[in-house]
């Protein structure tokens, strides 16, 4: 063997890839150390086979369907990781188990020809090369960084101490919700909703205990606001907004009369509170919208209400400015 054919068989089978060269019957002609490392079959084994043949399970019936096109068109061909997860039965060691796993493969298929004139007799003018490609490293890194992405995108759309969406997913799916609406024709109702006397229980009780308390509201209200088209966001402090879809006043009126009443029986006991139990305010708007309305009105009529439940006595629920107030309340 020359100088340049040790060379060859030495990058050959330094490369980080799978090589396997084919002759017109599927014989292998060549089988590169990659392969064997994951096939654990020995070239000069692979050598007396054929492909379809030297492994103990055969290869996918989409490998065999691409080669035999390849072989017969001489046409080059692809089988892509995303359709075809493992076509060739190789394993790699997976790091956290140390137990064999099948590697996510890509695979091209090349057409090799070859002037015949000169060439020794017997020699193969036409073979097909295989190059197998380990793409679970990529999809790895894929899954990581998808997962990454949607940790960050929780992290900016979602309230870290009760789990309930932020102030600025609030403004965005109000936004939407708006839009639909204005579109349909149909009725949006917004609640604020303020945990009541809450400065003094935090002053009382301390600010770990106030945590708690906001949780344990948040998760009511939760309970509460149950159509998949309702929205709940800790609004800021101890604040919350609720968007609700295609509800009336008098639906809206009935869903914030239950969150008001859910609250209030938790029975959470709160001393500096004149009903000696942790109680909420709800402020309530509702409005069929239209374009070119003040897009920013529910919002501030349901905040004004939220203010007239606070001034009559609070553990109430209020209705914007423009309709009668309701009082059933404590």
């Amino acid at each position: 063997m020359s100088s340049l054919e040790i060379y060859q068989n030495q990058i050959l089978n330094s490369i980080n890839m799978g090589l396997i060269v084919l002759d017109a019957d599927t014989k292998i002609l060549m089988w590169n150390a990659w392969m064997e490392k994951h096939s654990g079959i020995s070239s000069q084994y692979a050598l007396q086979h054929t492909i379809t043949t030297v492994f103990p399970s055969p290869p996918s019936i989409a490998f065999t369907n691409v080669l035999k096109n390849s072989i017969t068109y001489g046409l080059p061909a692809i089988l892509s990781n995303a359709l075809h997860r493992s076509p060739l039965p190789l394993f790699t060691e997976d790091e956290g188990s140390k137990q064999q796993v099948p590697i996510h493969q890509s695979i091209t298929i090349t057409t090799l020809n070859a002037d015949a004139k000169g060439m020794d007799a017997g020699a193969v003018a036409t073979c097909y090369l295989i190059q197998v490609t380990d793409s679970s490293t990529s999809i790895r890194r894929e899954k990581m960084l998808r997962s990454h992405s949607e940790v960050l995108k929780k992290d900016a759309t979602t309230d870290s101490l009760t789990g309930l969406y932020n102030r600025r997913f609030f403004d965005e799916h109000y936004k939407i919700a708006l839009g639909q609406a204005i579109r349909q024709k149909h009725p949006l109702s917004i609640f604020m909703i303020d945990i009541d006397y809450f400065k003094q229980y935090n002053d009382y009780y301390g600010h770990p205990a106030g945590d708690k308390i906001l949780i344990k509201v948040a998760a009511t209200l939760k309970t509460q606001i149950s159509r998949s088209s309702d929205m709940l966001a800790r609004y800021g402090g101890e604040e919350f907004a609720v968007v609700l879809p295609s509800i009336d006043a008098d639906g809206a009126l009935q869903v914030a009369q239950r969150v008001r009443e859910a609250v209030r029986g938790l029975a959470i006991p709160h001393v500096d509170s004149v009903f000696g139990v942790v109680t909420v305010s709800v402020g309530v708007a509702c409005a069929v919208p239209s374009q070119g309305s003040d897009h920013e009105a529910l919002v501030k009529s349901a905040d004004i209400a939220l203010y007239q439940a606070k001034h009559a006595g609070r553990d109430r629920v209020a209705l914007a400015p423009h309709m009668q107030p309701d009082n059933g309340g404590q």
